[in-house]
């Protein structure tokens, strides 16, 4: 018995699925950089906001970087 080959379709989800997931991850990694940064200028009683924008660029770079690493995959 040969086995049925999956449909090109069914092997990859949908792009659109991909790329909203993709958005949805990049929300998270920034909202939570933002939520900790928050916490530490809380804490630490700075007058300026110093580690909600640092934590924040943290975040950034690390959505863009896993971002930039799903896209390379095939």
């Amino acid at each position: 018995m040969s086995k049925k080959q999956p449909k090109k379709s069914d092997r990859h989800p949908n792009a659109a699925l991909r790329y909203t997931g993709m958005a949805f991850q990049m929300f998270i990694i920034i909202g939570l950089g933002v939520f900790v940064g928050k916490k530490l200028d809380t804490y630490f009683e700075f007058e300026k906001a110093v580690m909600t924008p640092l934590f924040a660029l943290l975040g950034l770079g690390l959505a863009f970087y896993l971002i930039i690493k799903d896209l390379s995959r095939p």
